[in-house]
């Protein structure tokens, strides 16, 4: 039986539990799967990582917009954006502006 792409990076994980992107591909999936609130935990783990992964912050608040959070999708946004400074990720804190400003910076 061939295993779905969520198994494979859930059997990856059983050996590497801390692996951001593994952890970050499964939040996607869940995500895919309807499994929202599971993911949007996920994400919101990884941004407080120790470095903070940036991506997450935007996908977060992508996932909160889509099911109907706009205010907890600023707030992840507007910590994104500091995170992104701190670490030097103009590019990604430019993204997470335009995001920001697309819901409306209530």
């Amino acid at each position: 039986m061939t295993q779905s792409r969520r198994q494979k990076i859930e059997a990856l994980l059983q050996d590497e539990p801390d692996d951001i992107f593994l952890r970050y591909s499964l939040a996607l999936l869940m995500e895919a799967d309807g499994e929202w609130e599971v993911s949007i935990d996920i994400l919101q783990e990884l941004a407080r990582g120790n470095p903070p992964y940036v991506p997450a912050y935007q996908m977060a608040a992508q996932h909160l917009v889509k099911y109907g959070k706009p205010e907890d999708a600023r707030r992840a946004l507007r910590e994104g954006i500091e995170e992104a400074r701190r670490q030097n990720l103009t590019h990604a804190a430019g993204e997470m502006a335009e995001l920001l400003v697309s819901i409306g910076d209530a």
